[in-house]
């Protein structure tokens, strides 16, 4: 048995010797809510009618895991300048690698999860702001100080964290409660006929739910059916990404006009619903550096756009003052949910405007206490 799964794996040390064989494809990732590309995933292609999976498959038979995988983390890392603005790459690290062990005068140092290969090609770029680092696989946080380390790093150097598979077993949470990612990604499992079946639904909510309370944007990826799609945005999702929304392609490419429509299709269905889109107030942004307006109201933010304090007006005296960003939504959040957490924070900052961010962190506007107050008391 073993000698003949041998011999229908590809030989994958002439691709190592060739780079160029290995060529990637970007699928894009859509926030449902502002119906909008915001990042690509970065997918590995090989030649023949072989598949990825059976690549890094005979990869790891002969030994080469990191350094294929290494590859594609190069290639994609290079990638990133020809990225649409206001985008991120998504870029898969098997989380395993991590075991590897590294040379004692490095392992202090070590930038990111994986083996010196795969360390050694996130290290290429030193600013990784536009670049989510995914752990793939099932594998149980067996050194859980040593991934946060590593995740942490990442962190310092501008890249975010993403975690694939939730909600498919024990590991996927238990990793989630370590590396406290940025971005999950819903195990494919739940998403595929979520429409007709209320156990994956449920299973979706529960996910989503835990994602939000760590401050993570839940990315359901699969998606092929607009029924699919009609059940993720209705139950509040913010991500999607699939065949229905957009096939990989040899570079990143936008939104297609119809797959957009059917989108803003779904959002206004469940607008009518619930979610704070409809309560979302446009608001002026400046940038932190810069002096703020004469008249508020204003949000301050930073080079990436992620909002950095509120500029208001006194209610009585219409002095204009600063205050923290106490309290973020998404579109899709319920209205009854942000409200009774915007009514939990300190009394000082209780009534002040919540800000509202897509899956990037971007501002999309403000909401106000009193519109979230009124569209609960009509739920």
């Amino acid at each position: 048995m073993t000698a003949t799964r041998k011999r229908s794996l590809p030989d994958c040390r002439p691709l190592l010797a060739d780079p160029d064989d290995l060529t990637l494809v970007f699928q894009p990732i859509v926030d449902l809510a502002t119906v909008r590309v915001v990042g690509y995933e970065a997918l590995a292609r090989f030649p023949g009618t072989a598949g990825p999976g059976v690549w890094f498959a005979a990869a790891a038979d002969c030994g080469l895991a990191a350094e294929l995988e290494a590859l594609a983390v190069a290639k994609a890392r290079a990638a990133v300048p020809l990225l649409p603005p206001g985008t991120f790459l998504a870029v898969d690290v098997s989380p395993h690698l991590r075991k590897d062990p590294l040379p004692p005068a490095t392992r202090k140092l070590a930038p990111g999860p994986g083996s010196r290969p795969v360390q050694d090609a996130l290290a290429g770029r030193p600013d990784l702001s536009r670049v989510v680092v995914e752990l793939t696989g099932h594998t149980p946080v067996d050194d859980p100080d040593t991934l946060r380390r590593r995740t942490d790093a990442l962190r310092a150097r501008g890249a975010q964290v993403a975690l694939d598979d939730a909600g498919s077993d024990w590991s996927g949470l238990q990793r989630m409660a370590v590396v406290r990612p940025e971005y999950v990604s819903l195990d494919r499992t739940l998403v595929t006929g979520v429409d007709g079946d209320p156990v994956r639904a449920a299973l979706t909510e529960v996910v989503g739910g835990f994602a939000g309370r760590i401050g993570a944007a839940l990315l359901a990826v699969g998606v092929e059916t607009a029924a699919e799609l009609a059940t993720l945005v209705r139950l509040g999702v913010p991500l999607a990404q699939g065949r229905l929304l957009g096939r990989p392609a040899p570079t990143p490419a936008p939104l297609a006009p119809e797959v957009a429509a059917l989108v803003r299709t779904h959002v206004a269905r469940a607008q009518v619903a619930g979610g704070v889109a409809a309560l979302v107030r446009p608001v002026r942004q400046c940038d932190v550096a810069e002096p703020p307006p004469a008249v508020p109201p204003a949000v301050l933010v930073a080079g990436r756009g992620e909002p950095v304090a509120l500029w208001l007006a006194r209610p009585r005296t219409g002095e204009p003052y600063g205050a923290p960003v106490s309290l973020r939504a998404h579109p899709s959040d319920d209205p009854v949910d942000v409200l009774r957490r915007a009514l939990t924070r300190p009394p000082a900052v209780r009534f002040d405007p919540v800000v509202c961010t897509d899956a990037t962190g971007a501002v999309v506007g403000l909401l106000r206490v009193d519109d979230l107050a009124a569209a609960a008391a009509r739920s």
